[in-house]
């Protein structure tokens, strides 16, 4: 089959990959028994405001509580209240919602039940610094992290023993049950690693916590270095009786959305390959191996045979290597892949996250094709120097090649397709 728009094609899989990730669905088949006592609702993530309007429309009795989004995340809901708060770097906006959310379930009783909608983004509008650190530390922090290089999930353990609230501690403060609804945007989708778990433990360790520092030459305040070599930055276990009746669902991830891209793509002739949802790594080289299978396929026909789309998913790390770039880890991607697809034919790429938002500016990531790097230098600009620097965003906005969506409300993490025709 021949496709005459293939940017058309690519955003139709990217809105059916965000269509399958919509909470709805996996809310409606997780609902929990109405309890005895009252229902509140907490929940923090870029897509938290639109999971509880989701349960608001499906819920049968009365619903309280708050949830915590970034800024200009927000939506109308009946019953539940919307924070907004900063995201990649916290605010206090973000301090003053993680108490609030602390203090909603303090109080609460046996008889009482918590549903708590947590997805990606959590970490960040959760702030909640141990006693000794402050708003500035958890801040100096996530800058630290999200420049690292390190994964999400590592980024994850040190955030959960650096923080009051995450790593299980937000459901064991209190006595109700906790039902966490979860929409996975962490490659392996463990429910504990999203949003570094508020509601869920895991069993990493303040040591893992210190290792993780010290693999990634982290300069961590000497604060944050003693509170997690104190036997006060452990979290609780999985095993803690705590949490003996608390329960947690995926109810949306990656692999589902990749699922219904392929989908797609097969009933309208192309047939799908997905390699992973799972793919981890600096982004620029992630970025190399599929531009390696890409110009195979083009130009032998083999691991697969053209037409094709290539999927994959999962969350990319970039290392920052210049200040003052703009672009996040999917408009990286799509530069790097732009450098080593250069002057190939019939190869077009959309590497976007499906939150809508890339990094911290208002793309959601951007498309690449053979003939971009010509683009880009027609505009005055070199690429490589665009990659070095870190700044993706200003070279694709000069070609006209962002992809924009607006926030989706939902955040299953990167979404990949590469059509090879």
């Amino acid at each position: 089959m021949t496709i005459s728009a293939p940017r058309d094609f690519l955003k139709s899989l990217f809105d059916a990959a965000v269509r399958a990730a919509d909470p709805l669905t996996g809310i409606k088949a997780h609902l929990p028994d109405r309890p005895k006592g009252r229902t509140v609702v907490i929940g923090a993530g870029k897509g938290a405001a639109q999971m509880a309007r989701a349960l608001e429309s499906v819920w049968d009795g009365a619903l309280e509580g708050l949830v915590v989004t970034r800024y200009g995340y927000g939506c109308e809901t009946r019953d539940i209240e919307i924070i907004e708060a900063a995201h990649p770097v916290p605010d206090a906006a973000g301090l003053a919602a993680a108490k609030r959310l602390m203090a909603t379930v303090n109080g609460l009783s046996e008889d009482d039940l918590v549903i708590a909608l947590i997805c990606g983004g959590g970490s960040a509008l959760l702030p909640a610094p141990p006693p000794g650190l402050r708003l500035e530390d958890e801040i100096a922090l996530n800058e630290m992290l999200l420049a690292s290089g390190a994964p999400i999930s590592a980024m994850n353990v040190v955030r959960k023993h650096l923080s009051t609230i995450k790593g299980g501690r937000l459901a064991a403060a209190t006595r109700a049950r906790v039902v966490s609804l979860i929409v996975s945007d962490i490659p392996g989708d463990n429910p504990a690693h999203v949003a570094s778990g508020p509601t869920v433990p895991d069993g990493s360790t303040r040591h893992d916590a210190l290792e993780i520092v010290r693999q990634y030459g982290l300069q961590l305040p000497q604060a944050a270095l003693d509170h997690l070599n104190s036997p006060r930055a452990d979290a609780p276990r999985p095993g803690d009786p705590v949490f003996s009746r608390h329960e947690h669902h995926i109810i949306a991830s990656a692999g589902v959305s990749l699922e219904a891209a392929a989908a797609l793509a097969r009933s309208q002739g192309i047939e799908p390959a997905i390699l992973s949802d799972a793919i981890e790594g600096e982004s620029r080289d992630v970025a190399l191996v599929h531009a390696a299978i890409a110009r195979e396929v083009s130009s032998r026909n083999r691991p697969f045979s053209k037409p094709v789309v290539i999927l994959s998913g999962g969350e990319t790390t970039v290392t920052l290597r210049a200040k003052g770039g703009k672009g996040g880890r999917n408009g990286e991607f799509a530069l790097a892949m732009a450098l080593d697809i250069d002057g190939q034919e019939g190869i077009d790429v959309l590497a976007a996250d499906t939150d809508g938002i890339d990094g911290s500016e208002d793309n959601a990531g951007a498309f690449a094709d053979g003939g971009s790097v010509k683009r880009l230098r027609a505009a005055g600009l070199d690429p490589r120097r665009l990659l070095d620097g870190n700044n993706s965003y200003s070279g694709f906005a000069a070609t006209g090649d962002l992809f924009e969506t607006g926030p989706t409300g939902t955040n299953v993490n990167d979404f990949r397709a590469i059509l090879i025709r």
